[in-house]
This record gives C-alpha cells, structure tokens and sequence, in this order.
C-alpha cells in the first residue's frame, strides 16, 4: 500500500462510507465553525472536505496550519447531511473524521491566493507560476493541453503518420524572424541556431524517402510578444507528406480538427467542411487574411459609384480620382438605431488613426433616398447601385471609407470587428474554420518598389510557368494557405517548390543569382537536386489550438512556463548573467550597448 494514500482526493463515493482512508494534498480552504474544523484537501485530481471536532487532539494544530500545506490525513469516510451535499465536486456527498494527520510539507505565507481564480498581477504569477498553476482554471487548462496532444498523437498515428525528432541545434536562417543563437564551444567564433520551425528538415524527411511526418516541434523565434503569441518558444503541430496535392493537406487538417475541437469542447463547428477563401477575396471582403467567419457582415467596394455623376460627395470624389478606393460594410435593419450609435462608431474610427466612416440608412418614402449626413450627397440611382452591390434593403445601413488599398483593408478589417461586436453578431459559440488559399507569390515593397517573396519562399508556384509568365511576377499565384478559426491563424502552410530549376528562377526575380541560392539554401538546394518527391504540409499551432479549446484570449493561459511582455522568465531568473569563465571558453567578449 502506498504510505501516503489509499485514495485521490476525487476518488471517494457514498460506497466508500465506513471505510478508512489517507489521502494527501494541500490544504486548499479552511472554515473554522468554533467547535468544528473543516478543511478542503486538494490534490491533482479533486477536493475532498475533512472534518475535526474540537476534542480532537490534532484540532489545535490543524486550526493553526498555513493554507497551501501540503498534509496526509488518516481518517474515515461519513455521510454528509442532505443540507451539506455539495453538487459542485465529485466528492460532495461524503466527508473525512480525522483521525490522525502528518504535514509533509510547510508553507510559508503565501504571495497570492491559491484557491481562487481572481485576476492578479501578472508579475506576480509569472513570478510564482508554481503556485498560480494549483489555481483550478489554470491547472485544468494545462490538463487540457496534455489531453489535446495525447490525442493528437494518437490520431496521426491512425492516419498513417511517423513521428520523428528533428534537431534542436541548427544553422542559421537567412529568411523568417530573428533567431536564438547559441555560440560553439568546439567550434570558436561559430554559431547554432535554435529551429524557428523543422521546415527544411521536415521536407528533406520527405526527400529521405519517408511518406508521412509528424512531430510536437519545438520552436524558437525571437519576437515579440502577443496575445495570441508566446516570446522565445511556441509548440506547433508539424506535418509533411509526399506525393500529395493541396486538397490532401485539407483533407488531413479537417479530419484532424473536426474530430479534435468536436471531442474537446460543446461548441458548434459552424463547417464540418471547411469553405476555401481566396487571398483576393478574404482581403476584399473581410479586410484581412484572418476572417472570422461568425460575423456575417461583409466588406464590399463601391469605388466605381463614385466615377458618376449621381454622387455629389465631392471628399471621396476627389480621392477616388487620385487613386484611393472606397468600401463599405452594409449593416441589416439597423434604421431604429440611435444617432449617438453611427457618431460613435464614426469617432471610434478616427481613434484608430482613419479618417472617420461616413454612414447612411436607406429609406423610403415616396421614393428611395438616405438618412445621414452624407444622405444628401447620394442620387436615387447610387442609392439603387450601391443596395445592388451590397445586398441592402431598406432600413439598412452603410458604413464608408475612402483611402488606398491598404490602409483601406485595415480600417475596414478593423470595422468590421466592431460594428459586429457592437450589434452582438457573433455568437462565441461556435468555432468556423477556413481556408484562406491562392496567395501571391509574390508583392511589391511600398517603399523600394522591390518586388519580394510574399509568404514562403520555397513553395510550388501555380500553373505551367514558362519564361514569359515570370515576367508579370505579381500576377503568380502560390499553392500556399493558411488555416484560421474566428479571427485567429492557426497554421501556414504550402505545397512545396521541389524542383531545383524553378526554384533559381523565382529567386531571381527578388534579386537572388545561382550562386547566393546555392550559399544561402545549400542543405535543401542539394538534397532537392538528387531525386526529390512532390510533398508539401502544415504546422498548426498547439498553442492556439488549446487557447480555442479552453476559451482563453492569452496564450499564456495554456502555456505552463510562460515568459513576460519581455521575453523573461521572472521565476528562473532569466536570461541571466554568465561568469567571465563560460565567455572565454567561448572564445566571447560581451561588449554591451549604452542605453
């Protein structure tokens, strides 16, 4: 029998009354009755509530103890009173007599509460994550995290999928995000790199001669920190897979998360099948790559309604004429809505550093016209085009902006968000998932006019290329995509460029001769030249999937050890300092910049 426990503090039933136990855990809450001690004792799995009367020799000692010490308590299983059932634990219907009880282990006052989930200072539970993950919701969200990969596993390996380690230690990447660098000793003056991802290891598995990779990868960049983003390290999902087409990918991903967020959580999958978004047409109509597809409202450009003469709004009109576009977001049944509704989302838009959203409602009397400021502006025959172009009724509302393309996108996106939070449109019920596909291979940098990759430098172009179609580069199209989930990009991914030949021509056109791709990619460009299979895959983010699953909006909610704002693990202390004795066997010298 083990000495510290019979039972897990989740375990006991109404089947178990008469029975004695020992059980083991922390003392979560106290509630001192006078005559009577009632302690809640809480391990990984649940909360048992124990009881001692004043006659018992141990009562003094017990009323004392600090919350958060961690006890063995013997005793014996009793019923609890019909008014005592507690329905909110699985033990709530029995309590423990104790009879004898041994401290394990001592707790000095505690810095922050455990037994509740209260918002605290982050730097204070950065700081003592040790205890800010006892707190429920945390320790289940971390539950849930283990849960999600096991089963993640568990479904790969059912689909066919290997699992291998790629290497931790790695050369530097000439593209992506800065790397972590890590000096050789054996090596003076030379550097590793930690892996942003195992992209090109993942592929030259594939080049190796295997059909199907899998790994909770490990990954290292260094950037800033966001929401939805850890600093330093993030998990990801990485997967690649030979002589497959783009719809293979889908059909493996949808497979994958359909079952995954069906078993892990109650709500909705507004698509079982995922519906395919152009880049074009997402950036068009939703202002963004990331769409949330719970909002319904839709973007939708009227620039054209502007050229005639049945616009009098002369503001846009002069813009229009020197290139800028105009789009708007048409909202339902929205003519009872108060003027201090339209003004406010108008001043919210110039908070964002636009120009303001202009705003009309359709209406109808005797003929067709528009209510607002700008009402005046519009003829009946742009008011009839612009209900065509947006599916308007009468009684809806239009929301406008006028500027270039993208700063237009932005504030639109942005818009969009608000206007559907504000009507309460969406419904945090239901996850929608898409596919957002047919990414420019390539873009022009606003400020050099220098044509450079867009997304991913090594993946496959679309069509037949020859020679002429590299001429008009912007016009090429990649099978590259990303997976999102209300707002929220979970993955990139591509089919990738295998073909040695028309990958030096694409380097080419950003500038690239034959001799930097060979420098630069001379692991990849190698391996791909000795008989290389079609392949291509995905990465999907661990750590955004379970902040999904557990309805967090930080991802430091679901990350166990997570760093600060900046990159600082305040418990470890670090980064740290290192002794003068571990740069010269380096061969380093710090030469720090002044502030």
């Amino acid at each position: 029998m083990n000495k510290y426990r019979t039972h897990n503090c989740n375990e006991l039933r109404k089947e178990d009354i008469d029975k004695k136990i020992s059980i083991s855990g922390w003392i979560n809450k106290k509630r001192d009755h006078g005559n009577l001690l009632f302690i809640d004792l809480r391990d990984n799995y649940g909360i048992t509530q124990c009881i001692i009367d004043k006659d018992n020799k141990n009562f003094l000692e017990l009323e004392k103890i600090q919350l958060e010490t961690v006890i063995k308590i013997e005793g014996k299983v009793v019923n609890r009173s019909n008014d005592a059932v507690n329905k909110e634990i699985q033990t709530g219907e029995i309590e423990i007599a104790i009879d004898e009880f041994e401290t394990l282990g001592t707790c000095k006052e505690l810095p922050m509460p455990v037994f509740s989930d209260q918002e605290y200072a982050e730097e204070i539970r950065l700081k003592y994550r040790f205890l800010d993950l006892r707190r429920k919701k945390i320790h289940e969200n971390i539950i849930l995290r283990s849960k999600v990969i096991s089963y993640i596993r568990s479904e790969m390996s059912k689909l066919g999928f290997l699992e291998f380690q790629t290497p931790i230690l790695t050369s530097s990447s000439p593209e992506g995000a800065r790397d972590f660098l890590v000096p050789s000793r054996l090596n003076p003056g030379k550097f590793y790199a930690l892996p942003q991802a195992p992209q090109q290891f993942k592929q030259l598995i594939m080049v190796s001669g295997f059909d199907k990779y899998f790994q909770i990868a490990p990954c290292f960049r260094d950037e800033d920190a966001r929401a939805d983003r850890s600093p330093g390290e993030f998990y990801q999902l990485d997967l690649e897979m030979s002589f497959v087409e783009q719809e293979d990918v889908f059909n493996v991903v949808e497979t994958l998360l359909v079952n995954t967020f069906k078993k892990f959580s109650n709500k909705k999958l507004m698509y079982d099948q995922f519906p395919k978004i152009s880049y074009a047409d997402s950036m068009l109509k939703y202002g963004s790559d990331k769409p949330d597809l719970r909002n319904p409202l839709i973007i939708s450009d009227i620039t054209k309604v502007f050229t005639t003469d049945d616009v009098s709004f002369e503001i846009f009109k002069k813009l229009v004429k020197s290139g800028s576009k105009v789009r708007c977001i048409s909202t339902k049944n929205t003519k009872d809505k108060p003027r201090s509704f339209f003004d406010n989302i108008d001043k919210w838009a110039k908070e964002q550093g636009a120009s303001g959203l202009a705003y009309f409602t359709f209406e109808k009397d005797k003929k067709l016209s528009a209510k607002g400021p700008i009402g005046k502006f519009f003829s009946e025959e742009a008011l009839l085009e612009i209900m065509k172009i947006t599916n308007s009724e009468i009684g809806d509302s239009i929301f406008m902006a006028c500027s270039k393309q993208t700063d237009l996108e932005k504030i639109t996106a942005l818009a969009r968000d608000k206007i559907g939070k504000d009507l309460d449109l969406i419904d945090e019920n239901i996850f929608a998932f898409c596919w957002i596909v047919d990414y420019p291979m390539f873009e022009k940098d606003e400020t050099t006019n220098k044509i450079e990759f867009s997304h991913n430098p090594f993946s496959m172009p679309q069509g037949n290329l020859k020679d002429k179609d590299l001429e008009k580069p912007l016009e090429i199209l990649a099978y590259q995509y990303d997976i999102v989930c209300n707002g929220i990009e979970l993955s990139s991914g591509a089919i990738r460029n295998h073909k040695p030949e028309l990958m030096y021509k694409l380097f080419s056109i950003v500038g690239y001769d034959k001799n930097q791709v060979d420098e630069k990619f001379s692991g990849m460009i190698n391996a791909l030249s000795y008989g290389a299979p079609p392949h291509g895959g995905i990465a999907p983010g661990i750590d955004r999937i379970v902040m999904l699953l557990a309805n967090e909006k930080n991802i430091r909610e679901v990350t166990m050890f997570p760093m600060n704002q900046n990159a600082q693990d305040l418990m470890m202390k670090a980064p740290s300092d290192v002794t003068d004795e571990q740069l010269k066997e380096l061969g380093l010298a710090l030469k720090i910049k002044k502030k």
